[in-house]
């Protein structure tokens, strides 16, 4: 079994806490909290040892009734890897601990790219991270375009990518995120960030990405003009989608007209949260013109990047290879054939 610490259990954190607690050759260590609120309640209440910062911070847990089994430094020492689930920029700050525990670590998509080895998607570049020291799973606008042309490259040749990202504003329960009634370029320069990001991992494709921000919590959505060596037919292509556990492809006739209906059809369905692991592709969307794919997709900020957290840290204990890594979480989640928007 790989044991396995989560520092940091919020949006990120928890979620790949429990991912990792459905695998069949993982289990959790513990996970840390800065702050004795709700989600550190939760995470006891399904049974996680819970782990503070430092002693200060552990006696404000104890103040709350919050049993805790020691500071971070105790739970990167006893893990064999790490998921720092921390805001932007502290896993950076984190670094050093993990280097003086000499625990890997899997950092995320907010963190720099220069902070890891490898940037980190498990259809593109699984083999790259295999027995490394650390990795960084990309964000999760960065994890859905890498999953989309990762297939398409192999099956049809990718000569470019122009993306149109138009971006959630923030997450449900981010109060002091915008725009309320505004449609933002962000950034107004062009490419947007994502495009050299998605180089870290797919570093031979040409992409160029633009990034748009609106009012909205649910979900990213994606536009994108695919110029394809090949010409395949719009049916070709969305076979070859179709043989992607991560993605789904989803229809607007079946009244999956939206990003809302998505995340409905998720609840309605029993996934935790309503978390949507998967890109949704819209199979009206594709089309294909003497060898240029235009479709849609739309992206779970909140959820995407769970798989793939879970695949890294196999990557990293050198554990198994790409194809059954990906095979072990997604039928330990209900990725893919089990999807709730099958």
């Amino acid at each position: 079994m790989i044991e396995v610490g989560i520092n940091g259990y919020g949006t990120i954190g928890k979620r790949v806490a429990e991912a990792v607690d459905s695998q069949p050759d993982m289990c959790i260590v513990g996970v840390s909290k800065r702050t004795p609120d709700h989600e550190a309640a939760s995470a006891v209440d399904r049974g996680f040892e819970l782990y503070a910062p430092d002693a200060e911070t552990e006696a404000t847990f104890s103040a709350h009734e919050l049993p805790v089994a020691g500071t971070v430094e105790t739970l990167i020492a006893d893990s064999d890897v790490v998921v720092d689930a921390t805001p932007a920029g502290v896993g950076a700050e984190n670094a050093p601990r993990y280097e003086r525990a000499e625990t890997p670590v899997v950092y995320q998509g907010g963190e720099d790219a220069t902070i890891a080895p490898t940037s980190f998607c498990a259809r593109s570049n699984y083999e790259e991270t295999v027995g490394r020291a650390s990795t960084r799973v990309v964000s999760c606008n960065t994890t859905g375009l890498a999953r989309l042309l990762s297939p398409l490259d192999d099956r049809f040749g990718v000569e470019s990518v122009d993306c149109t990202l138009i971006r959630r504003g923030g997450d449900p329960t981010q109060s002091d995120r915008g725009p309320i009634n505004d449609i933002v370029p962000d950034p107004v320069t062009v490419p947007s960030h994502h495009a050299p990001d998605l180089r870290t991992v797919l570093p031979s494709v040409d992409v160029m990405t633009k990034g748009v921000t609106v009012p909205a919590t649910l979900m990213h959505l994606h536009s994108l003009t695919v110029r394809l060596d090949d010409t395949p037919t719009a049916a070709a292509v969305e076979s070859c989608l179709d043989d992607e556990s991560r993605i789904e492809l989803v229809a607007s006739a079946h009244g999956q007209d939206s990003c809302a209906a998505l995340r409905e059809s998720a609840h309605d369905r029993g996934r935790q949260r309503g978390d949507v692991w998967e890109n949704c592709v819209w199979t009206e969307s594709i089309t294909v013109d003497e060898g240029q794919l235009s479709l849609l997709q739309a992206v779970h900020q909140q959820a995407d990047v769970v798989p793939e957290n879970v695949d890294a840290i196999r990557a990293l204990a050198a554990a198994t290879d790409a194809r059954t890594s990906r095979q072990l979480t997604n039928d330990a989640l209900g990725v893919g054939l089990n999807s709730p928007l099958a």
